[in-house]
């Protein structure tokens, strides 16, 4: 008998330690697969094609959204980002469970799209600790970090929409109750 795999969903503000968590998930439990996005932004310095993100220019993008090759796409900061659905319909299909880092316009997407997903989202313990994480990363500007933190208190609205909700303040405890949630014997 094959089983069918599953597809989880992980969000929540810029800073709250989506990536951290996602990276520790994945190093504990090699049955997980991270989906890899495309994105229209140029790489960054060490970021592998295919590895990181699948890089597109913006009429290829447009084309896989008219030809609904992507599970679910945003804009953000004046880029484009979606998953690509064929490896994930894949992976899935072959009994792997697939995990997506993304956006709150995505994860409801995937809400439309795929019901069935496992949705998780990813709190801070405040919006002063989130505000500190945010500066001590050193790569945005004062303007750049008040909407990163406006859009947080908005996104943070939206975490009853999500199954499942955990506070990021010990990595330690987020990661055990992430682990909880995902392999909970039924």
């Amino acid at each position: 008998m094959v089983s069918k795999g599953r597809l989880i969903v992980i969000t929540g503000p810029s800073g709250v330690g989506k990536g951290t968590l996602v990276r520790e998930l994945l190093q504990r439990h090699r049955e997980l697969h991270l989906s890899v996005s495309v994105t229209t932004r140029s790489p960054r310095p060490g970021e592998v094609e295919g590895k990181h993100y699948y890089f597109v220019d913006r009429s290829r993008f447009e084309e896989m959204v008219q030809n609904g090759e992507l599970l679910e796409w945003a804009e953000f900061a004046g880029n484009y980002y979606g998953t690509p659905l064929y490896p994930v319909q894949k992976r899935i299909e072959a009994g792997e469970s697939v995990l997506l880092e993304i956006e709150l316009i995505g994860a409801r997407q995937i809400r439309e799209r795929f019901p069935q997903a496992q949705q998780i989202f990813i709190q801070p313990p405040s919006m002063l600790e989130l505000e500190r994480r945010l500066r001590s990363r050193g790569q945005d500007s004062d303007e750049a970090i008040a909407r990163r933190l406006k859009r947080a208190a908005e996104e943070i609205n939206a975490a009853q929409e999500f199954d499942f909700e955990l506070v990021n303040d010990d990595l330690d405890e987020a990661l055990k109750q992430l682990e909880n949630v995902l392999f909970a014997v039924v």
